[in-house]
């Protein structure tokens, strides 16, 4: 069912999100300093990425997360820490598809704006409690994942890693089922892709993909998702 004021939120979802990321994703990536790459490594110059084709694809995906998101939250208080995400997000998937890199200079400064718009949601509607939640599951996310890359550094990035606790910490004021099946199921997502690819002869088994795009989209599945399995779950 959807949420309270859904059509007007999912509009202003829509509207808002979709031009932001439009002008913010090549304006960020003119700027954002180059990662220092492993000897025999190379990848696509981030200011060479900013062009009309990133900014339609980050305002498109940008625009579409955002209606979804205002659609399924409506009026909830954290929706507007979900458009924030939805747009540096957008942004971020676009540049780890085209680099397999997931540039900290965006990562760490969207905590910092999640994190005082999910504040400030505390303070508009008195959940605390989300808002705790919301800290631990960031850490939890954080520190499963660091656990991932620290044992195979080859199929995690650490720019996962700094990904899954900001996606934990947005989640995480939704629910658990919500912070399970949104930052987990990335995992799932991704396998499936890579089996299909991989009978498809497109890629091989070798072949490492960029795994953010599948964080993101399992991410938002799981603010659909995560409240309907944890009811099954729990009978």
């Amino acid at each position: 069912m959807p949420a309270d004021n859904a059509l007007l939120a999912a509009g202003a979802g829509v509207v808002l999100c979709g031009p932001a990321a439009f002008v913010l994703g090549p304006w960020l990536m003119r700027r954002i300093p180059e990662p220092v790459l492993e000897e025999g490594d190379t990848k696509i110059l981030y200011a060479d990425l900013a062009g009309p084709r990133a900014a339609y694809w980050c305002g498109g995906l940008a625009a579409v997360a955002g209606g979804l998101l205002g659609w399924e939250l409506g009026t909830d208080a954290a929706l507007v820490a979900w458009l924030l995400l939805a747009v540096a997000g957008a942004v971020l998937g676009y540049i780890d598809a085209r680099t397999r890199f997931l540039p900290s200079a965006i990562i760490w400064p969207t905590y910092g704006v999640v994190a005082l718009a999910l504040v400030g949601a505390a303070l508009v509607s008195g959940e605390w409690g989300s808002l705790r939640r919301a800290a631990i599951a960031g850490l939890i996310g954080f520190g499963v994942f660091f656990l991932l890359w620290w044992v195979f550094p080859r199929g995690v990035g650490f720019g996962d890693v700094r990904l899954s606790g900001l996606l934990g910490l947005a989640l995480g004021w939704l629910g658990w089922g919500e912070f399970a099946s949104g930052l987990y199921g990335g995992f799932f997502l991704g396998a499936v892709v890579g089996v299909v690819l991989i009978v498809a002869r497109v890629m091989t088994r070798k072949q490492l993909v960029p795994f953010g795009p599948y964080m993101l989209i399992g991410a938002l599945a799981g603010v659909f998702v995560g409240s309907p399995l944890e009811r099954l779950y729990t009978g």
